[in-house]
Parts: structure tokens; sequence; C-alpha cells
């Protein structure tokens, strides 16, 4: 009986496990270096958006990721506004092999973390007196994989000059 009971426990200390610790945000900022001017031209906004993320390791199962979007607007020369969000999340990741745990932190975290990411954006933007700006979903999976396909790339060039 004890022995079934110890082979429960090693089972379960080996099982895959991931938690959200806590999820924040970590940098915020919002310019309106043209107002009140901006609010008086036509609104035809030229709307360029930038997305990163980043990953570090805590201590030795704890993660913290990081997601930084940044959308600057501008109306003709002049910039609307300039939006900047950093969100973040701790997170608990153990028994996950290299590639899983590389997928974990690369689009596992970023799609929990996106949502608030969206909303702070849409917030911000609202209380500028700007129309709404509301970020379409990203396919972290889909960037994640691209991210992989180019590393690949790259050393197998690496390897091709190191050959030559």
């Amino acid at each position: 009986m004890a022995e079934a009971t110890n082979n429960a426990a090693t089972n379960e200390q080996a099982a895959p496990q991931f938690q959200i610790q806590r999820v924040y945000t970590k940098d915020i900022s919002f310019e309106t270096p043209n107002s009140p001017t901006i609010f008086q031209k036509e609104w035809k906004p030229e709307v360029k958006l930038d997305l990163d993320t980043r990953s570090s390791k805590l201590a030795d199962d704890t993660f913290e990721v990081v997601i930084s979007i940044t959308v600057t607007t501008k109306v003709g020369e002049d910039v609307a506004f300039l939006c900047e969000v950093q969100q973040a999340g701790i997170f608990t990741i153990s028994n996950l092999p290299e590639p899983q745990l590389a997928h974990a932190l690369g689009a596992g975290c970023p799609n929990i973390l996106f949502p608030y990411a969206r909303e702070a954006v849409a917030s911000l933007v609202n209380r500028g007196t700007f129309p709404p700006l509301n970020l379409a979903p990203v396919n972290f999976d889909a960037l994640f994989a691209q991210y992989l396909q180019k590393r690949q790339q790259e050393a197998a060039a690496e390897g091709a000059q190191a050959d030559a």
C-alpha cells in the first residue's frame, strides 16, 4: 500500500505543472504630443503597432513573461497619440521538456497576457478621447512557429558558412 502511494506521489511530481502566479502592468504610458490641435484635424489615422514578447527565469520553475505593445497613431505627419503597455505575468512551469517549455513561454503565456494588454490599450485610447482602438487577436502560436523557423534557418546558414 505504501508503494502505491509513493508511485502516485512520484507520478504527480513528474506531471507537467502550469500556474499563473500574478498578472500585472509592468509599464504603461500614453502621450498626446500634439493636443489640443490634433483634435481639430480630420480623423484619418495611420496606426503602427509594434509587438514584442520576452521571458526571464526568476527561480527554478518560476518565469516572468512580458508583452510589450507600442501603438503610434499619426494624422498626416503629426503624432496623435503614442500608447505603450508592458503587460507581465509570473508563471510557475515545471516538468516540461525544453521544447514545450519554450512554447509555453513564447506562445502560451503571451496568449494569457494579451487580453489584459489589449484592454489597457483600449482604455488609454478612450481616456485620451480618441475613437476606439480595439486590437485584433494575435496568434502567438503562429508567431512562435515563425520565430523557431527563423532560428533554424539562421543556424543552418551559420553551419553552411562554417563548412565553407
